[in-house]
């Protein structure tokens, strides 16, 4: 039996291009899939620099006017990974970022990943010039939404699955664009296209796809409040029948302290004296003196969403307790300052690297203790299963998906615990959950005990992958 062919929409994917963790999700699905005799090929837009990482790169679509420029869409592979890069200089062929330049987010960016969407639709209904088309198109956040709205506007039959990875993220764009971003006029009403007199891509997919998902059931209820659904937990509510929590993964290869070339030395639940030499190296590295508590790394975005102004509130008691911290990271400059500040008032104990550097971040897995993660909210969240995976234990907020990967040690939880989690959200809560890590952290069985617990935690893509798999032929039959 062949496989079952889906076509991924999306905006960015490892290993081609990334700005989160959305690209690692769209990149690690196609490969996961295999086992489930899935089929899938990711549509991204050719950004500068792409084509000419495609293998043997075919032209498999074109079309003389999408969005103002001629475009062509070629097929290649990269590490194993099939792609459909759609080439249209007029709309990505740009110095900045992918989504914004020196002067702020592109103002044409509603037509520019409406044109990936309505060349996802199109071989979605028609197939590429070489045979291969999709049963199911699986779009993900408000730069693939308008695909599933495309296709149900043509009537056609084609499934689509929309992926909500962060709704703050909605794709709005003035009433005026409705015809240049080729939408029907009688579409644009409050149970369609319309939000807030405006046109959200987001809602788009979120009122025509097939079944939505998103990256974690905790998630998937959360979206229906309103301190978390960000205007469209009413939207999302009414089609609480088509809505599926389905945990993100991580690469298993990519994420393993038993054999990661970019760590000192690798090292297993059985061999953390190793990881004790991995955090050595980090200390050093960051030119930090030896610490009698824990070293607690952030690797993170800045902003208030991931709880970054609450560092400097509990940072000074923790350190006075022993601990530690390196940050890696950028984001709201006022949050970079105040990081930079903090590094500078406690020199021998905080390191901050404000940026990214993707092997600093396997090195400094590999050497934190423990990986703090305060986030307001968290869809799915990737770094606390990083954590789990190389034995930093995690220290979360208990929302979204931090509360469905990491099991908060309590007396009754104690001997599962991968982690420590608090509620509410707050400076508080915070300082009393590093108060328990220093005090974990100090028995020493006991913090053994739970790294390697951490360490055996499943976070892999195989029960996902199984989940999405089960939906796609669901919506077939």
């Amino acid at each position: 039996m062949a496989a079952l062919p889906v076509l991924s929409v999306a905006s960015e994917a490892v290993p081609l291009v990334k700005t989160g963790g959305l690209a690692d999700v769209v990149g690690a699905l196609p490969a996961a899939l295999i086992p489930e005799d899935v089929g899938m090929q990711i549509i991204l837009p050719a950004y500068p620099g792409l084509l000419p990482r495609l293998t043997s790169p075919k032209v498999v679509w074109d079309d003389p006017d999408l969005f103002g420029g001629p475009a062509r869409v070629l097929r290649g592979v990269v590490e194993g990974t099939t792609f459909l890069l759609l080439d249209a200089p007029h709309l990505y062929d740009r110095q900045g970022g992918i989504y914004a330049g020196a002067n702020g987010d592109y103002p044409d960016n509603p037509e520019r990943f409406a044109a990936l969407s309505w060349a996802a639709a199109q071989i979605a209904m028609r197939g590429t010039s070489d045979g291969w088309r999709p049963r199911i198109l699986h779009a993900h956040d408000w730069q693939g939404g308008l695909a599933p709205a495309y296709l149900r506007y043509a009537g056609s039959d084609v499934k689509s699955v929309l992926t909500i990875h962060n709704i703050a993220f909605q794709g709005n764009a003035p009433a005026d664009r409705l015809a240049a971003l080729r939408l029907p006029a009688s579409e644009f009403h409050r149970e369609g296209l319309e939000y807030w007199g405006g046109i959200s891509t987001l809602k788009a997919g979120l009122v025509t796809a097939d079944a939505l998902t998103t990256v974690s059931p905790t998630y998937a209820e959360e979206l229906m409040r309103p301190q978390f659904g960000m205007g469209l937990e009413g939207v999302v509510a009414s089609r609480a029948d088509v809505l599926h929590g389905i945990l993100n993964g991580v690469d298993e290869a990519v994420w393993s302290p038993g054999a990661d070339p970019a760590i000192l030395r690798d090292y297993g639940p059985a061999s953390l004296a190793r990881k004790a030499q991995n955090r050595a190296a980090l200390l050093a590295e960051f030119g930090l003196s030896e610490l009698p508590g824990p070293l607690a790394i952030v690797v993170s975005r800045l902003t208030h969403q991931k709880g970054i102004d609450l560092l400097a509130e509990t940072m000074p008691a923790f350190i006075a307790a022993g601990g530690g911290l390196v940050l890696l990271g950028s984001g709201e400059p006022a949050l970079e300052a105040g990081m930079r500040d903090l590094a500078a008032r406690h020199p021998d104990r905080v390191g901050v690297r404000i940026g990214y550097d993707e092997a600093l971040s396997h090195r400094m897995f590999a050497g934190g203790d423990a990986i703090l993660v305060p986030s307001r909210f968290e869809p799915c969240g990737l770094t606390q299963m990083y954590g789990l995976r190389y034995g930093a234990v995690p220290v979360v907020a208990a929302t979204g998906g931090l509360n469905d990967t990491v099991i908060g040690l309590t007396p009754a939880a104690e001997a599962v615990a991968t982690g420590i989690s608090f509620h509410p959200v707050d400076a508080t809560a915070f300082a009393a959950a590093l108060r328990r890590l220093s005090a974990l952290y100090a028995d020493r069985a006991g913090w053994t005990a739970l790294v390697r617990r951490a360490m055996k935690a499943q976070v892999g893509w195989q029960e996902p992958a199984g989940q999405y798999a089960a939906l796609y032929r669901n919506l077939l039959t």
